[in-house]
Order: structure tokens, then C-alpha cells, then sequence
């Protein structure tokens, strides 16, 4: 119950094939070979980079805002 005999195998795979074509999935499996091997490259070009620090962030200082640099309500009513 529920699981996949011989049988079901055979008649799926031969759906797959009608469907698809047999040059049609060799296509997809030559297609996904690529990939594969793209990422493969591209994974080990990743490790070949140098590792270079992140330039430092240089903080910069605000003065501090003190109560005589604030305008008061008499200033701003003229």
C-alpha cells in the first residue's frame, strides 16, 4: 500500500519518455551536467579569492548638543 513496485516504475518511466522524448531528457541531463559543473567552478573560484579585511569605518565625532546651542521658545517667536 502506498509504495512503488517494479511495475509502477516501468509504466512511469515509460510516461516520462513518451512525454518527454528521449532526446529531450538526455538534453535536460546534459543541461543540468552543466550547471553542476558551473557551480563546482564557481565554488572553488570562492575559496581561491584572497580574503580581504573590510575597510574600517572611521566613526566621526558630533559635538555634543548642550542646552545654550538650542534654540529656546523666546528665539523662535521673532
Amino acid at each position: 500500500m502506498g509504495g512503488l513496485s517494479l511495475p509502477h516504475l516501468i509504466v512511469l518511466a515509460l510516461v516520462v519518455l513518451v512525454l518527454f522524448g528521449r532526446g529531450r531528457i538526455s538534453e535536460m541531463m546534459g543541461d543540468f551536467g552543466k550547471g553542476i559543473k558551473s557551480f563546482k567552478q564557481g565554488m572553488h573560484e570562492e575559496d581561491n579569492k584572497p580574503i580581504v579585511p573590510p575597510a574600517q569605518i572611521q566613526q566621526q565625532q558630533v559635538p555634543p548638543v548642550t542646552p545654550a546651542s538650542q534654540p529656546t521658545s523666546t528665539d523662535q517667536a521673532q
